[in-house]
């Protein structure tokens, strides 16, 4: 009966972490989080081969076999800010018409807006015996979240409301004035000419844009939130100094983007592409480790975490790539950590997020759509198609330096660096400016301090400089440039008791 009430009251806890699902929206390396776990996060998120509290299970399962009987809660206070996009005033111009050449973004800057994220995390370890151990970690994996409340930034993606398409090369009529809202013309009764080689061929008899459907009306934005509930087993081999670690992994996302409509028009799917609200996905995976001591100085661990499968985004699978297909990449981390002295441990962790395996992140959004605007059969690079555009994020690799001082049996010092390479080149940043994951550099500090000998409390502070990302998108915006970027800071508490 004490066993029961130890272990049940826990997946109470945990119930109510996932139900603030809502709350989480955070991008780091790529979308996913620099580290898991309060004293991880101080250190850079090195934990491979340093366990420290039962969150390591979101880096290494095998971890948990070397943190006893504990329980952990924590919040982080994340801040994504300022993140945005820079759209130049280098427009393309059609000399014969002296109108834009194409879709273009009004030159300004476009910051989002959402400045802080509320997440929650929770990790519970039991030992079964002197040699295996089962748990529990509920986290965010990532996610990723903009809002631009001030104008579209899409607006001149698409043709004026009720203009007629009547073949390119035409001079305007007398007296017609260029549009405020969309590529020509104002709204007209009847329509317009559209003269623009570059405005889709009309997805209704004649009229390229009927009743405003491509017009982008609303404030753009996605908001992607990444749950992910892990239960760790480990097994002690090797005279208790090494552990093996399996644990299944269950996900469930959230997503919703508004402000795409003129992206309808190169849709297989033009009703599932914007403005349909918040859909969800859930999946499964599988999470291996391993954790070893080589002596009483040196430690080192691996990990290998699958793909997790998701189900579909229907809402959106106009969107993304395969009809909404978003599985989440699989991450691969090696790491170890050497104690320099009694008190200072210095640990190293590499990370390899393979990014490049999903399409819909992956596939290039750099081609030629014009074969997309059309009311026939449409190509698979199409929006939504088998090979739909994507964001043309390349895998990833992280590095990570932690270091961990303890003047006293009480207190804990920490602190950490971490780089990873860039996420996408800058042909692809028209895309991102939904999602500018650009950051770099982790910059971490930390401390906790053990109050009694059951409970302690810690805390981190990590701070990632602003990065920019400069392109073009030459295939849909021409000779229009632009700047992504992003800022980060993330403040976590985090409360340890031991059993």
């Amino acid at each position: 009966m004490h066993t029961f009430s130890r272990v049940g009251w826990p997946l109470k806890v945990a119930a109510i972490a996932c139900a603030s699902l809502p709350t989480l929206a955070f991008a780091t390396n790529g979308y996913f989080s620099h580290g898991w776990g309060t004293k991880s996060k101080a250190m850079a998120g090195v934990a491979t081969a340093l366990p420290q509290d039962t969150l390591v299970t979101a880096t290494n399962p095998a971890g948990m076999a070397f943190v006893g009987n504990s329980l952990d809660i924590a919040v982080a206070f994340f801040s994504p800010s300022p993140r945005g996009y820079d759209a130049n005033n280098d427009i393309t111009f059609d000399q014969n018409t002296g109108f834009p050449a194409g879709p273009f973004i009004t030159p300004g800057r476009y910051d989002s807006e959402n400045d802080w994220f509320l997440i929650p995390s929770f990790g519970y370890n039991y030992e079964i015996d002197a040699q295996s151990t089962i748990g529990i970690s509920v986290f965010g994996n990532g996610g990723m979240n903009t809002d631009y409340q001030d104008r579209p930034v899409f607006q001149n993606f698409a043709a004026a409301p009720n203009q007629l398409a009547i073949g390119p090369g035409m001079m305007p009529p007398p007296g017609t004035i260029a549009s405020p809202s969309g590529l020509l013309f104002t709204q007209t009764n009847p329509p317009m000419p559209v003269t623009d080689a570059s405005v889709p061929p009309p997805p209704n008899g004649n009229n390229a844009n009927p009743g405003g459907y491509l017009t982008a009306t609303t404030s753009t934005g996605v908001n992607l939130e990444q749950l992910f509930i892990e239960f760790p087993y480990t097994f002690k081999i090797g005279n208790g100094k090494q552990s093996i670690g399996i644990a299944p992994v269950f996900a469930m996302q959230s997503f919703k983007a508004n402000g795409l409509e003129p992206f309808r028009a190169a849709s297989v799917s033009p009703s599932d592409v914007s403005n349909n609200g918040v859909d969800w996905s859930y999946g499964a995976g599988l999470h291996f480790g391993w954790y070893g001591e080589v002596n009483d100085q040196l430690a080192l661990g691996m990990s290998y975490r699958t793909q997790t499968w998701m189900t579909k985004f229907d809402k959106y699978s106009g969107l993304f790539a395969d009809g909404g297909e978003f599985n989440i990449p699989a991450m691969l981390n090696l790491g170890l950590a050497y104690k320099a002295k009694p008190n200072l441990t210095v640990a190293f962790d590499y990370q390899h997020i393979f990014y490049n395996e999903i399409a819909a992140i992956s596939n290039s959004s750099d081609k030629d759509l014009t074969p997309c605007f059309t009311d026939g059969p449409k190509p698979s690079f199409c929006l939504g198609g088998d090979d739909g555009l994507g964001f043309g994020w390349d895998s990833m690799d992280v590095f990570k330096l932690g270091l961990r001082y303890d003047p006293n049996e009480k207190l804990s010092l920490m602190a950490g660096v971490s780089y990873n390479t860039e996420f996408a080149p800058g042909r692809q940043a028209l895309f991102n400016i939904l999602t500018p994951a650009t950051v770099r550099w982790h910059l971490t500090v930390g401390a906790a301090y053990r109050f009694t000998e059951k409970d302690e409390f810690a805390f981190s502070f990590s701070y990632m400089p602003e990065e920019e990302v400069n392109g073009t998108s030459p295939s849909i915006t021409q000779g229009q440039t632009g700047s992504i970027y992003m800022q980060q800071m993330d403040i976590q508490i985090g409360w340890n008791h031991r059993f």
